[in-house]
């Protein structure tokens, strides 16, 4: 079996394309391979700034030989059809066999495909591959048709066996496919001529190419480590700056060099963003101090001094980027200094109220209000002071005016709580300027301070309710404004915190607020508006806000209200069924099956996330235990039943049975078994401890079991079989008190 070795040999390829890059060449290959009838035993795809290679082990020398058989017309059928058929499958009529079916005889083609040899494949393969290969953005060079992502130069492609290697015929636009390779772009003797994958790999060597990225990425990293390490420093580590150095160079070079001691008062992130960004370096840090001292840089090639001259030019060019970020920097402190306590950030936030947050939720200013207001409703929930996490909102963006945020955007946040605490400002409203934004995805750390848990969850309240106002929800995979990340950071906020929260409540009101915000001055509802926003804070919800003023309104008022705002339920539902959404999702990776969770959001408190964790955990808990799982199917033996009785009898049997019409053991065992159960249930209900309510459902297994095996619930005796449906009717409404078990599947 011959082995298959493919070089695109072109000028640098972004280093951000070259592992997606990589892996199109590889399913492109193979599938085609695959498909053309080649099947082969491994590959491996490789890519350097300047090739994509691609190793296929085990490959067919040739497709197989393949028989299809193709069924046409009836021998009856027009003359039309039968001629049809014959030229769509290449034969003629004496090649055609007759077969007996159902509804008559027909007549049966075999079309034998006969193989062909692997380099035919390959090259058609290939081909079609180059053409049509998925770059993000692609040029054409020259007068050719050809697109790639930079000028392609050249193309290897080799099948080798035992008995030698052959460069399969193939020419794109001019470029014929061949066995020679390019080394170093500087440091290569010249080309070279390859037969193999492994002398391919063993003279790019030579040649001062390294091509696995991870191996050239491990050779950075330890080379890096190794230098920091022996002047007591170590590296900062930064996984994706790794594999994008190494997807500049062929041949890493690892050198470390000096930071002017002009900038090491700078915070660490400010040097750390700005050598990344702009420089592509690593820091290094002093692990005593916290300190960035030092920097690391990957060279693309040796030289005769050493990389000095190199490490002269990278220093000349960061100092003139860290000057730039130390004048920024020196001129946000003073701004901040003017005047202490939240001052000072207030006037660096002033700009914001010119910035538009979006043209129909108004500018930034008027979202931080918003929010401000927001984080003191929640302040006491959550187990801050309302005021601390007042002002705490009320500056936590002022650093989105800053000069260096503007210059370095990802350091939003960061900057804020460096800005808050120069403002004079205590560590918790600093902790909230960098912590608000948090978590920004599925493996970020959530906040535990209570004044950043109230900010975060006012800031992601106000964007979710703002953009739902709106009707700007997430559509398919689109979701421009990130709002299921939004979502899933309430969600992990409350439940990493354990914060009991009725979002229900809080939903309501700001879309009320927005409602607010958008009606008309001279329409006399503002105040009615605000007067239902003052009750939902003590009747929880719109309706229920709305209820309680609706006697002092008089039918024009309620019609107007309902006009004004009376999406505001419907669309606060929406909303919750979003969050409820991101929760299976999130549940999902614990193993908890989103039908449990449906079981668990049909019961009161759904709009507490919390609450409903609790629950859905329980619930998934008892079902992995045979108790649990055999008790649900006894449940729902119970309920089929109930339900066909009830709709054949038109009532409901819910009255409670009477232990005084069981005729046996088996039955008076239910009844006391239904007793304990719920003497144990509701209390643990009531304390939601829903761990032990489950348990105590669960162990009506046994009863129910040898209930159903000694009973004959449809008795002949009417009374008897009243009480025996009531008695199932008990095990519905007890099981149905911990969660709706109907919701569950299987």
């Amino acid at each position: 079996m011959p082995d298959l070795l493919i070089e695109l040999f072109s000028e640098e390829i972004p280093a951000r394309m070259q592992k997606r890059a990589s892996e199109d060449l590889k399913s492109l290959v193979t599938n085609g391979l695959v498909e053309a009838g080649l099947t082969y035993a491994s590959a491996g795809a490789f890519a350097t700034p300047r090739r994509l290679a691609l190793s296929i082990e085990g490959l067919l020398a040739a497709s197989p030989t393949t028989v299809e058989e193709r069924k046409g017309p009836r021998v009856d059928a027009p003359e039309k059809a039968l001629d049809g058929f014959l030229r769509g499958a290449g034969v003629t009529k004496d090649d055609l066999d007759i077969r007996d079916e159902k509804k008559g005889q027909v007549y049966v083609a075999k079309i034998t495909k006969p193989g062909r040899p692997a380099a035919e494949i390959v090259a058609e393969v290939l081909e079609n591959t180059i053409r049509t290969f998925p770059w993000p953005k692609s040029m054409r060079w020259g007068n050719g048709s050809l697109k790639w992502v930079r000028p392609l130069h050249s193309i290897v492609c080799i099948l080798s066996s035992e008995e030698g290697a052959d460069v399969v015929p193939l020419e794109i636009d001019g470029i014929t496919a061949g066995n020679t390779v390019w080394g170093h772009r500087f440091m290569s003797k010249g080309s070279f001529k390859v037969s193999n994958f492994d002398g391919y790999v063993a003279k790019l060597k030579q040649n001062f190419v390294v091509l696995d990225p991870v191996e050239r990425a491990d050779h950075i990293w330890q080379d890096a480590t190794t230098q920091a390490f022996a002047q007591g420093l170590e590296v900062v580590d930064d996984k994706g700056l790794l594999a994008e150095v190494a997807g500049l160079i062929e041949w890493p070079v690892v050198l470390m060099g000096d930071i002017d001691d002009a900038f090491l008062g700078l915070p660490p992130e400010v040097l750390q963003t700005s050598m990344k960004e702009h420089q592509k370096f690593f820091s290094v840090r002093n692990p005593k101090t916290g300190r960035i001292e030092k920097f690391v840089t990957v060279a693309n090639r040796e030289t005769a001094d050493n990389g000095a001259t190199i490490l002269a030019g990278n220093q000349k060019v960061l100092s003139a980027r860290l000057s730039d970020a130390k004048f920024f920097w020196e001129n946000d402190v003073r701004t901040v200094e003017r005047a202490k306590d939240n001052k000072g950030l207030e006037a660096m936030g002033a700009p914001l109220a010119n910035v538009t947050f979006h043209n129909k939720l108004g500018s930034q200013s008027e979202r931080i209000a918003r929010i401000a207001a927001l984080a003191r409703e929640i302040a006491p929930i959550v187990g801050a002071d309302a005021d601390e996490a007042g002002l705490a909102a009320k500056v936590a963006k002022a650093d989105l005016s800053s000069e260096m945020v503007y210059e370095f955007p990802e350091l939003q946040g960061i900057m804020g709580r460096y800005y808050a605490k120069k403002a004079g400002l205590s560590d918790a409203i600093a902790d909230a300027c960098r912590d608000h934004y948090s978590p920004l995805g599925p493996s970020d750390d959530v906040p535990t301070d209570p004044v950043s848990v109230a900010v975060a969850l006012a800031d992601k309240l106000d964007t979710l309710t703002g953009f739902w106002a709106i009707d700007e929800k997430p559509t398919g995979s689109k979701d421009p404004f990130a709002l299921r990340r939004a979502a899933l950071g309430v969600i992990r906020l409350l439940i990493t915190n354990n914060v009991r929260l009725n979002l229900d409540r809080f939903v309501d009101a700001q879309l009320l607020e927005h409602k607010i915000a958008e009606a008309d001055e001279n329409d006399g509802i503002i105040d009615t508006l605000k007067e239902i926003l003052e009750e939902i804070a003590e009747h929880g919800v719109f309706g229920a806000a709305f209820e309680a003023i609706a006697d002092k309104l008089s039918e024009a008022q309620k019609d107007a209200v309902i006009s004004a705002a009376g999406t505001v339920p419907d669309t606060s539902e929406d909303l919750l069924a979003f969050f409820h959404d991101r929760l299976k999702v999130f549940l999902r990776d614990e193993g908890i099956r989103h039908d449990v969770i449906d079981a668990c959001l049909a019961m009161d408190g759904a709009d507490d996330i919390t609450l409903l964790v609790k629950r859905a955990r329980a619930l998934s808990e008892t079902l992995a235990t045979e108790d649990g799982k055999n008790l649900i199917q006894g449940f729902k033996r119970a309920n089929n039943i109930l339900t066909q009785a009830e709709e054949k009898d038109g009532v409901e049997y819910s009255f409670g049975p009477d232990i005084k019409f069981a005729e046996n053991d088996a039955e008076k065992a239910l009844f006391a078994a239904l007793d304990t159960a719920e003497a144990a249930i509701k209390p643990a209900m009531a304390e939601e401890d829903f761990a032990a309510a489950m348990s105590a459902m669960a162990a009506l297994r046994p009863a129910v079991d040898g209930f159903f095996e000694a009973v004959q619930v449809n008795a002949d005796n009417d009374i008897l079989r009243r009480n025996r449906l009531n008695l199932l009717g008990r095990i519905r409404d007890i099981c149905l008190s911990v969660a709706d078990l109907t919701k569950l599947e299987g």
